[in-house]
């Protein structure tokens, strides 16, 4: 892969010019109030702020999926400018730590078992599979779901960044959010009104 960048010119500055209008516009008259009141500035620079952690957040989701689609941390050290090290030091999920105080539970705690060596491409196939079988995901990570059992077959599904109307629509028709998502993709399930059968 070569040091070019992935994207042309004219969309690094649609992307620009979509997240100054995104801080600029989001806040109640923020833009008008500049022109004579300042406190406005202020505003702004929360405004900012809060674009600013947004788009780190999502750099940290965009970086973990294209570990999950497979690329190595020198690809995507490479796409970002720094090295395979400095990409992996700051990447680097610390979702195995999580994963094993989730796993952890009573004698009367339902039954866990991990999903691995998931990528973004073969995630949904596992996934329709263990619902199948009764397994709901209950967790996720790079690499992994973490599935719990349950009496009733589930489906899943993972739909790109819902809009507040969307997901209102999927949660009114039984579907349930899993996590907060994991940028571009969100991740709901819904159990089926059957019981498990033995294949």
């Amino acid at each position: 892969m070569s040091n070019e960048p992935l994207l042309h010119p004219a969309e690094m500055d649609r992307i620009r010019e979509g997240i100054a209008a995104a801080v600029l516009d989001a806040p109640e008259g923020l833009a008008d109030s500049l022109e004579h009141d300042a406190h406005g500035y202020l505003r702004l620079v929360d405004a900012s702020r809060v674009g600013a952690e947004e788009a780190s957040r999502l750099l940290r989701e965009a970086v973990q999926g294209a570990r999950a689609a497979g690329h190595s941390w020198d690809t995507v050290g490479r796409v970002l400018g720094v090295s395979r090290q400095a990409a992996q030091q700051r990447f680097a999920s610390k979702a195995s730590a999580g994963r094993s105080a989730a796993a952890a539970g009573g004698p009367n705690a339902p039954k866990r078992r991990t999903l691995s060596g998931l990528t973004a491409f073969n995630e949904m196939a596992a996934l329709e599979e263990a619902g199948r079988d009764g397994w709901h995901m209950v967790g996720y990570g790079p690499f992994y779901h973490e599935v719990e059992a349950s009496g009733h077959p589930w489906e899943h599904c993972r739909v790109t960044l819902p809009s507040v109307t969307r997901h209102r629509r999927m949660e009114a028709e039984g579907w349930i959010p899993v996590g907060a998502g994991w940028f571009p993709w969100r991740y709901y399930k819904r159990p089926l009104d059957r019981p498990v059968t033995d294949a």
